[in-house]
């Protein structure tokens, strides 16, 4: 039975349309709007609020930026092969260790046998291909350069992970000292002190403060680590619920960019993010209102978000992109006077990428830079933790020895 089907399509001279037409599948709405002249963008069945997106076995899964950039190079270098679309897609899915991206690659392979473009046949995956991945390769469709649409795709995706990696590590190693020193801390008070409690006993006496609070708490330990174990669960579900609405995301990233230190390379990594992302969607074709739109959505920060959503704004009443930049404090004036030039010489993408590679190494330095920091103080916080709770251990057996002499 014929259903009916919403595209966007782009004509001859380039420009947008929309429309709707009944057919029997999105294969053959393509293959009709093929017909008439026209480049399908996206097809979507017309229905009250059910979605077409396939849906895999494998719920909830993504598949890591790693393997998306690997499988943008090797794709780009098939299609600049000159093996087709369909091969292809059938070579990499076959050579795919990841079961999960193989499914979705071999669904992708068949939409596009039926008509479907390449574009589209990805957007129908948003958890696996992310609007700027689906925008890039529209772009690159349109333009006939798929491969440097791809290979661009690549660069950009290696690099944001280089970065990503980096800032990881870096907070790897603070993470993993402060829980070695909350298992320490619980061994100590539920395994040690009691041990020596019994010896306090036989000793008599009144006991040193430091020590007698430390017993306190040592008894207390068996409850109250348990109810704050729960308590710390609810309180980071509740936290998390808070922080996906947009009110208390804003708030948070706002937040997050007032921490000394930490703010900074908060703002650093996301005005990299988002000057790369640009800089790859204007490089690759992609109208600068719809790159705009998609920089915003993969900032990842909402106030960096709420200045780029701006500027889009004033960019589609006719106003230069630099000077709604200069309007938010976010924004580095660099980036802002960086843009003008480029507007000026028609090379914002390249103006940008330089942006994005001067503000990531600062990121790179900064995170260095706070390693280099964090060390000695978590260090110490270590050995002060431990050390307090061996000298309250041992006062009452310096008093002991006090006492015989």
């Amino acid at each position: 039975m014929p259903e009916t089907y919403v595209y966007r399509v782009r004509d001859s001279r380039g420009a947008l349309l929309n429309g709707s037409l009944e057919a029997d599948s999105p294969a053959g709405v393509v293959s009709r709007l093929r017909a008439m002249g026209y480049i399908p963008l996206s097809v979507e069945r017309k229905t009250t609020g059910l979605s077409t997106e396939i849906t895999l076995p494998f719920i909830g899964r993504r598949v890591k930026p790693d393997e998306l950039s690997v499988f943008s190079r090797q794709f780009a270098t098939m299609i600049d092969s000159g093996l087709t679309l369909i091969r292809s897609l059938a070579i990499l899915g076959e050579q795919t260790e990841d079961k999960f991206f193989a499914e979705t690659l071999r669904t992708v392979r068949q939409d596009v046998e039926q008509g479907a473009s390449l574009s589209y046949a990805l957007g129908r995956h948003p958890k696996i291909f992310p609007r700027i991945y689906v925008a890039m390769v529209r772009a690159g469709e349109t333009g006939g350069n798929l491969d440097a649409s791809l290979l661009g795709l690549a660069d950009t995706l290696e690099k944001q992970t280089a970065l990503r990696r980096k800032i990881k590590s870096a907070m790897t190693y603070p993470v993993a000292v402060l829980a070695l020193v909350l298992v320490i801390l619980t061994a100590m008070l539920i395994f040690v002190v009691p041990q020596f409690k019994a010896i306090f006993a036989q000793l008599g006496g009144t006991l040193p403060l430091p020590t007698q609070i430390l017993i306190t708490v040592s008894n207390d330990a068996v409850v109250l680590i348990p109810i704050l174990i729960v308590v710390g669960a609810v309180g980071v579900y509740l936290f998390r619920r808070w922080i996906s609405r947009p009110y208390g995301r804003s708030l948070w990233d706002a937040f997050k960019l007032r921490v000394p230190l930490l703010g900074k390379l908060v703002h650093l990594n996301a005005i990299a993010r988002a000057c790369r992302t640009l800089s790859a969607l204007t490089r690759s074709g992609v109208p600068l209102l719809e790159a705009l739109e998609i920089t915003k959505d993969t900032a990842g920060n909402a106030v960096v978000a709420a200045a780029i959503s701006d500027v889009r704004d004033g960019v589609s009443g006719g106003e230069p992109i630099a000077r709604r930049l200069a309007n938010h404090k976010v924004i580095p004036a660099m980036m802002a006077q960086m843009v003008s030039v480029g507007e000026e010489s028609g090379s914002i993408d390249t103006m940008l990428d330089k942006v994005a590679l001067f503000y990531e190494g600062q990121v790179e330095a900064l995170v260095a830079s706070l390693s280099s920091l964090m060390e000695p103080i978590l260090i110490a916080v270590l050995g002060g933790v431990v050390g307090s709770m061996v000298i309250s251990l041992y006062l009452p057996m310096f008093k002991v020895i006090n006492l015989v002499h």
